[in-house]
């Protein structure tokens, strides 16, 4: 059995759409649900020791995290549409409904799992009272060159495997700000991972009327230097979003305290 801090997780899973989804279930209390970003897991990013989940549970709110589709434990099939951001937020709605949530819940993403938990607020605004928008992706003006990347990325794996890929990828400099976070092979299968690929070339987040339309306050944690999560996504979101707050981190030590930012922020009055 595994455990957050002083937290027992509890293990559940659903099937949606062919797929089995995975989740880890902790604490008591109201509801936040967090979507990792791409390639990685619930697994990965604990070994990567970027976040600080024991704050969240201990402010007394119960959090589920999830492994996305054909990510970590979930399954998935090669079928790039299922890893659009539209239906990456199908699948965060399915949750809520297997989790037989109620009342609106705090919705949380990283990267992709931010493209995921706009398109679900955008598209079923009353199930979710706030949004804590972790390191977001690239997106409007900047998506392209980013989504010419991804389709690039698939063409090599199927040419040339995985391995070619993972080299190439080494070659590339990190953000200063995570250049010591250790790094791991992505968990989605090589047979699928073209297929994610380009579902997120494919993918942008919702535009700026529908995000400034949401009238839901919002957390924007964002880290500085990384063109593929650029400041200007994460600026643009503060202006949108009513309410917003937005914190950047230049050090690793930094983002170690988002977990306690984001205790602190769930404890503030809801809107």
């Amino acid at each position: 059995m595994r455990a957050v801090g002083r937290h027992t997780v509890r293990e559940g899973r659903f099937w949606h759409r062919r797929a089995e989804l995975h989740y880890d279930d902790a604490g008591e209390g109201p509801l936040a649900v967090y979507a990792h970003g791409g390639f990685v897991s619930q697994a990965t990013e604990d070994r990567m020791d970027l976040f600080d989940w024991a704050p969240v549970l201990d402010a007394g709110h119960r959090l589920v995290r999830y492994d996305a589709r054909a990510h970590g434990r979930s399954t998935g099939g090669p079928v790039e549409t299922d890893y659009t951001y539209p239906s990456l937020a199908d699948d965060l709605l399915s949750l809520l409904d297997h989790l037989g949530a109620a009342e609106p819940v705090t919705a949380m993403g990283a990267s992709m799992g931010c493209g995921s938990v706009l398109h679900a607020a955008v598209r079923a605004p009353d199930r979710f009272s706030r949004l804590v928008l972790l390191i977001p992706p690239t997106a409007w003006t900047t998506r392209e060159a980013h989504a010419r990347a991804n389709r690039e990325s698939a063409d090599t794996i199927e040419r040339e495997g995985l391995d070619a890929w993972l080299a190439a990828r080494g070659t590339q400099p990190r953000p200063a700000v995570v250049a010591d976070v250790p790094e791991f092979p992505p968990t989605p299968p090589e047979r699928v991972l073209p297929s994610v690929l380009r579902g997120l070339a494919l993918s942008d987040l919702p535009s700026r009327t529908a995000i400034a339309a949401l009238r839901r306050p919002g957390l924007i944690l964002a880290w500085a230097d990384d063109p593929g999560h650029p400041l200007s996504t994460a600026e643009t979101l503060a202006q949108l979003l009513p309410h917003a707050d937005l914190h950047v981190s230049r050090t690793r030590a930094d983002i170690r305290t988002w977990g306690e930012r984001i205790a602190e922020y769930l404890t503030l009055p809801g809107p």
